[in-house]
């Protein structure tokens, strides 16, 4: 059975129950696996474990004008189920069109130049924001929204959706949907004559291309009506999350933005040799994009399975829900990690940690070693440290 198949019986069947009354019904979000934890993912499953990198920004885009779009999903990527990426590009006066995501929610962050977006929810709330390199922002499910270059400088951002399946070219974009809807539908939908539609696009545009917008945005058709949270986040302005000898940790979750409620995001600058120890998510999956330098990623998948892959810039990396991993510079020069997780509120467990908070008869039994040698250990979480070592 595919796995696509898989996830449809599953489903049917899971309905099938609580109709029956046998459970209690749940709602599962996208992205969400724990539906399938039960399910071994053949992938997974093998001797060995399969690649979890790809080289997004070598991989071929999609291109209209000077405006690009690369994606990553579980078709390039099959390791990555739980999450997708897209690295977007957009010229001076160029927009990704008005659309929505059926079956994602949408991250993002700004990495150069500056963005403007719209977006709607189905309280009619609508608002506008201006990002900046360094900021967020964070669109739920099925929420409508645009994004357009400001200024006369391209933009680039790197987009993480919560659903490994989803595929940002198989989106709901308005010029498709209003390109297929017969006129005279359309008209008594607006209250406009037929002929209004005159010259309309009768395909999907995805990358409009107009004027630059004003630096000033524009008042919406029916006023101000601003949602109750916002979609903007100001991320890499704030101090570092944490600060370490070697390196540093911003990190935002749904504690400090509350609407990002299914993606926490994280960006790890880490010094040449150092690393962002051994350690793993029990609750979520883990998307790697590397903005700047070389690392070494492992990944431990039980039963003696191990593997490492080198990421260089604009490459992604994968990890699945609590398997085993960490990240090394293994640079001359400082890297720059961008990492998504398709989760609400962060959480992790570290290696050095997870010793620490054992007996030292514990350690000795479990390792067959005299209860001094674990003295030596780290008596805290590490987190990152740098080429020397903890306490070095």
């Amino acid at each position: 059975m595919s796995d696509v198949n898989r996830r449809a019986f599953l489903a049917g069947t899971a309905g099938l129950a609580a109709a029956a009354g046998l459970i209690a019904p749940t709602t599962v979000e996208a992205g969400d696996p724990s539906f399938m934890n039960n399910v071994p993912d053949p992938l997974l499953s093998g001797k060995d474990l399969p690649t979890f990198k790809f080289a997004l920004e070598k991989s071929k885009p999609k291109v209209i004008g000077k405006s690009t779009a690369r994606e990553a999903t579980v078709e390039q990527l099959p390791i990555s189920k739980g999450i997708a990426g897209v690295s977007m590009g957009l010229e001076p006066g160029a927009m990704r069109e008005l659309h929505w995501h059926a079956t994602a929610a949408e991250w993002a962050f700004v990495d150069k130049g500056r963005v403007r977006t719209t977006v709607i929810d189905p309280q009619g709330h609508s608002e506008t924001n201006d990002f900046e390199p360094g900021d967020i922002w964070y669109f739920p499910r099925g929420h409508g929204h645009m994004l357009e270059c400001l200024g006369d400088k391209p933009c680039h951002f790197i987009l993480i959706f919560d659903n490994g399946y989803f595929s940002e070219f198989g989106t709901f974009s308005i010029t498709d949907w209003i390109g297929h809807t017969p006129k005279p539908l359309l008209a008594k939908n607006f209250g406009v004559p037929e002929e209004t539609f005159d010259g309309f696009p009768t395909k999907e545009v995805y990358f409009a291309r107009g004027a630059v917008p004003p630096e000033k945005a524009a008042t919406p058709l029916q006023g101000v009506k601003l949602p109750p949270e916002t979609h903007r986040y100001q991320f890499l302005t704030e101090q570092p999350h944490r600060v370490f000898k070697g390196g540093r940790e911003w990190r935002v979750d749904s504690t400090r933005f509350p609407i990002s409620k299914t993606i926490t995001g994280e960006v790890l600058d880490l010094d040449p040799g150092s690393l962002r120890e051994l350690h793993w998510h029990p609750t979520a999956d883990e998307w790697q994009y590397l903005l700047e330098g070389k690392v070494s990623v492992t990944l431990f998948g039980s039963g003696g399975r191990y593997r490492t892959e080198t990421l260089e810039k604009g490459d992604v990396g994968y990890i699945p829900q609590g398997y085993g991993h960490s990240i090394e510079n293994v640079g001359d020069k400082p890297c720059r990690v961008l990492i998504g997780l398709n989760i609400g509120v962060y959480e992790a467990i570290d290696l050095s940690q997870w010793i620490a908070g054992n007996p030292l008869d514990v350690l000795a039994t479990n390792f067959g070693k005299p209860a001094a040698l674990f003295e030596k250990f780290p008596k805290k979480d590490v987190f990152i440290t740098d080429k020397k070592g903890p306490g070095k």
